[in-house]
């Protein structure tokens, strides 16, 4: 366990201030639940999109399908 990892307690706490009071049983859940969703979120941002365009530039519809491989 790193030290980034949010704790059962500290997971408790998040919820209550955000108005989301947590069953005693639900805290190690929550805390772990948020560090997949974290690790995720995390791996997602160190990809390089490069040239990408915004999903906003995509016009769905516009593809020629011609059957050439």
């Amino acid at each position: 366990m790193s030290a980034s990892d949010l704790t059962p307690p500290e997971a408790a706490r998040w919820a209550a201030r955000s108005g989301l009071p947590l069953a005693q049983d639900r805290h190690a859940g929550v805390a772990a639940t948020a560090d997949h969703i974290h690790a995720v979120v995390s791996l997602l941002r160190e990809l390089d999109f490069g040239e990408t365009p915004p999903s906003a530039a995509y016009r769905a519809g516009g593809e020629q399908h011609d059957g050439t491989v």
